[in-house]
């Protein structure tokens, strides 16, 4: 066994260290990102596998894990309180389990500091209609998401109901009633969760990914009937 216990302390030292991600795989020590390059962490041993099991069973629900268990990976979000959430990747390769470990700043950007176009902000504004935030991974997506839906958030009164996996940016209640529902462990997909959504009065719906054909379907309509809804 190594000398890697502890998934917290390997957190606040990815957290401390300014990584974006960290990442663990067997036979190798733990990695971070930072600023785009991959460094192991000095100090620390080796992982084997079972090292790895036992640090995913320090964060993981019986949900998650049964999930992991059927379908061999498993996408999850994790929060420490006064550290940071992370959104979490667990896998199986080659009959063994790796991780990957993304940190979420718990802060959400206002919108000046992301350098978007106002005509981003007059989006954010709409009444309703489709809202496509498209681009590659680790673009800025996610983080244009949560801006925009904060915006709506302090700007007017309404029901805003999100669609996450995971869940990544918290948001608190300011002018409006932010309900986040995470797939998986609140819905079963996004297609059901938006189905669901539409029963709910909602003014806005934020879809995390619109994956198949009936959730595309389904979100075309609720824009058409009157919501503003967000998706990538």
């Amino acid at each position: 066994m190594s000398n890697v216990q502890n998934l917290h302390q390997l957190l606040e030292v990815a957290v401390e260290s300014g990584a974006s991600d960290l990442h663990l795989s067997p036979g190798i020590p733990p990695f971070l990102r930072i600023y785009g390059n991959l460094r192991p962490i000095t100090g620390y041993d080796r992982l084997m596998p079972n090292d790895i099991e036992i640090l995913v069973k320090q964060i993981i629900t019986p949900e998650h894990w049964k999930v992991l268990d059927d379908k061999g990976e498993v996408d999850f979000s994790y929060g420490v309180r006064g550290l940071a959430r992370f959104r979490c990747s667990v896998y199986r390769q080659r009959s063994s389990l790796s991780v990957a470990m993304r940190v979420i700043k718990s802060n959400i950007l206002p919108f000046e500091e992301l350098g978007l176009p106002p005509v981003i902000y007059d989006v954010a504004r709409k009444k309703d209609g489709l809202v496509l935030v498209t681009g590659p991974t680790g673009s800025g997506k996610t983080t244009t998401l949560a801006s925009m839906i904060n915006i709506i958030n302090q700007e007017r009164q309404g029901l805003i109901i999100t669609l996450e996996d995971p869940i990544e940016y918290l948001h608190t209640h300011k002018n409006c009633i932010i309900n986040q529902r995470e797939i998986g462990s609140d819905t079963k997909s996004f297609a059901s969760g938006l189905r669901s959504a539409l029963r709910a009065d909602p003014d806005v719906i934020l879809v995390g990914e619109m994956r198949d054909l009936e959730t595309i379907a389904t979100a075309i309509s609720a824009a058409e009937t009157g919501h503003l809804v967000l998706s990538t």
